[in-house]
């Protein structure tokens, strides 16, 4: 909610050091923090300040996620870019904004998946729903046009086995 006369802060990335005190992490982020303190001892009585914070998803998941999209990406061979593929099954997923293109057509514009705009929760809901749709039909289809319908549902249970939680 955006408060009359208040000011956005830019967001920081904070780490536990190796003496148990936070701080920013990298030079930007010892910056960002340094402003954030400032910030909290200026304030005076009765004054307000309001943040949000988020906590980073485990770099397991992330990257199981991602050894998961490289294992369908390299069993099929409609799409020869693995970033292109990637984009095309967060829009398949859900994971993303529909905004007017040049002609008043909707496009799909897929959202960040980083480390600061999702948590593990938020992640998890996004890989689900990956899997889902590589499951569903056009998935199935458009990725493998030449099996039938019976051999492209078992070649995306066998590709997506290993990544069942």
């Amino acid at each position: 909610m955006e408060v009359y006369g208040a000011r956005r802060m830019p967001s920081v990335l904070i780490v536990k050091n190796e003496m148990g005190k936070l701080e920013g992490f990298g030079q930007r982020g010892a910056k960002t923090y340094a402003k954030f303190l400032g910030a909290v001892s200026a304030l005076e009585v009765g004054e307000m300040l309001s943040f949000d914070y988020r906590v980073p998803r485990a770099p397991r998941f992330h990257r199981l996620h991602f050894v998961m999209l490289s294992t369908v990406y390299e069993s099929q061979e409609v799409l020869t870019d693995d970033y292109k593929f990637r984009k095309w099954a967060e829009v398949g997923a859900g994971h993303c904004d529909f905004l007017p293109g040049a002609q008043g057509e909707l496009i799909a514009v897929p959202r960040s998946i980083d480390y600061t705009s999702l948590d593990d929760v938020e992640f998890g809901d996004v890989h689900s729903a990956v899997k889902s749709f590589f499951r569903g039909e056009h998935a199935r289809r458009y990725l493998w046009p030449h099996l039938s319908e019976v051999q492209t549902w078992e070649m995306v249970e066998a590709l997506l086995r290993e990544f069942e939680t």
